[in-house]
């Protein structure tokens, strides 16, 4: 008796070896093509904004500064005229905007190392000490953090008054003024900025802390590793992401200070001996009237700090981590 057996052929084949071909890919339907869009439906609202108040503005400041911007154009007298580069040329070819640039640098750099070493220093602190220091060092961290630029550095100066202050009294400097020498200035200013900016690190880093696995912690102290070691090996690794964060934004707060300094040294200290981009950009712009100028100062800032964040996060990726 034989059985009847069907054969069954895959559609498309050819033979024992043939392959089948590839289905047609779909395309995607008209609800997969909206639900594309739909994420930037969210943020348009927000791109809106953005728009109005940053894309704009950089606009007609880079705008300003290709022109001949100055009172007389603002009045009326004379027409405004389109100078190319010139006002970048004239700008470089001045020798207070490099030596204003080098201290804004060094400047920056100080308050940026500073700000960071002491923010982490008390995030670590704060996970060694009990609930009721802790929270009146969070308590006080967070006063100064939210005191206004402008009242801090008022009660800053007051403190180092040579007169009045109690600062001079307390270290017996007699009459000393912290204002009259350009790096005993620097470095009240350094001292005012890192009060109200160390906070911010402080906060974010002992949230990351806290966020890290205890077992991995206790691991590293049965195994014999110092605190030091701890935080070098296993913490900052573990923190990267957020350190980097701070230290990107405690280099675009700390490059652009200008309350601290105009209040502080006076409108930028003794010949200008205090002075940092900022406030040299307010000076060409508001006291000398020469708007283009200033705005060309403030496109350099701009690109500046665009080109620190770009290498920074660069820097970042070439080590194979995620943000």
């Amino acid at each position: 008796m034989t059985a009847n057996t069907t054969t069954y052929k895959t559609p498309g084949t050819s033979g024992a070896g043939g392959t089948s071909p590839r289905p047609p890919r779909r395309r995607p339907g008209p609800s997969a093509r909206r639900s594309g869009w739909t994420p930037w439906l969210y943020l348009l609202p927000a791109l809106v904004l953005l728009g109005g108040l940053l894309v704009y503005p950089i606009y007609q400041l880079g705008l300003i500064s290709f022109l001949e911007y100055t009172q007389a154009q603002v009045s009326g007298g004379e027409p405004t005229t389109f100078r190319g580069f010139g006002n970048y040329a004239t700008l470089f070819g001045d020798g207070q905007f490099w030596q204003v640039l080098l201290a804004t640098v060094v400047f920056a750099a100080a308050c940026v190392l500073t700000t960071l070493l002491v923010g982490c220093a008390l995030a670590l602190l704060l996970t060694r000490i009990r609930a009721v220091p802790r929270l009146a060092l969070m308590l006080a961290a967070l006063g100064a953090w939210a005191t206004p630029a402008i009242t801090g550095s008022t009660v800053w100066v007051f403190l180092f008054d040579p007169d009045f202050g109690p600062v001079n009294r307390v270290l017996g400097l007699g009459d000393f003024s912290w204002t009259y020498g350009r790096y005993s200035a620097f470095a009240l200013v350094l001292l005012e900025v890192l009060w109200c900016s160390f906070p911010f690190v402080m906060v974010t880093v002992y949230a990351g802390i806290r966020a890290i696995p205890g077992e991995v912690l206790e691991a590293a102290a049965l195994d014999g590793a110092s605190q030091w070691r701890i935080w070098r090996s296993v913490m900052a690794p573990m923190l990267r992401p957020i350190l980097v964060v701070v230290t990107i934004q405690s280099i675009i707060w700390d490059f652009k200070v200008f309350t601290q300094i105009y209040v502080m040294t006076n409108g930028g200290g003794i010949a200008g001996q205090n002075l940092v981009l900022n406030v040299y950009a307010y000076q060409k712009a508001f006291a000398s009237s020469q708007y283009s100028l200033g705005s060309a100062i403030g496109v350099v800032m701009l690109l500046i700090l665009l080109a620190v964040t770009l290498v920074h996060l660069r820097l970042v990726r070439r080590r194979g981590e995620e943000l």
